[in-house]
C-alpha cells in the first residue's frame, strides 16, 4: 500500500474517532501554497488545525515526534492565512492537536504545540 493511501485511510478513521467525540469537522486535507492541515474541526470553545500521524509500529518511532518544529511552523502559517480567508479573528480561540496513531493505539494530543511565528 502506498504512504498516500495510507494516510488518506488513517485520516478518515481520524474523521470519525473524532465525530464520536464531539468534534465538528469543517475541512479535510486543507491545502495552500504553504502547505496543507489534514483536518480542521470546531468544538464548542475551539477552532482545531489536526496533524494526523501514523506508524505501523514504533520501530519507525513515535508518530507525534514526526511533528517536528518545522512542520508546526508550516502548519501554523497554513492556519493563518485560512483564518484570514475565512474571517476568523487574531483573538479567536485556536488549537493545534496531534492525533498519534500507533498500531491499533490513537493518543490524541490536544494543544499539543503552540503557535509559531
Amino acid at each position: 500500500m502506498n504512504t498516500r493511501k495510507t494516510g488518506a485511510e488513517y485520516e478518515a478513521f481520524t474523521e470519525k474517532y473524532l465525530k464520536s467525540r464531539g468534534i465538528k469537522i469543517i475541512e479535510k486535507n486543507y491545502r495552500n501554497r504553504k502547505g496543507e492541515i489534514d483536518l480542521i474541526g470546531r468544538d464548542e470553545e475551539y477552532l482545531i488545525f489536526f496533524e494526523v500521524k501514523y506508524r505501523k509500529s514504533q520501530k519507525a518511532g513515535n508518530p507525534a515526534e514526526a511533528v517536528t518544529f518545522q512542520k508546526q511552523k508550516k502548519i501554523c502559517q497554513v492556519a493563518d492565512y485560512y483564518r484570514l480567508t475565512h474571517g476568523i479573528g487574531e483573538f479567536s480561540a485556536i488549537r493545534y492537536d496531534v492525533i498519534a496513531i500507533c498500531g491499533d493505539e490513537v493518543i490524541w494530543h490536544q494543544n499539543a504545540f503552540a503557535h509559531i511565528y
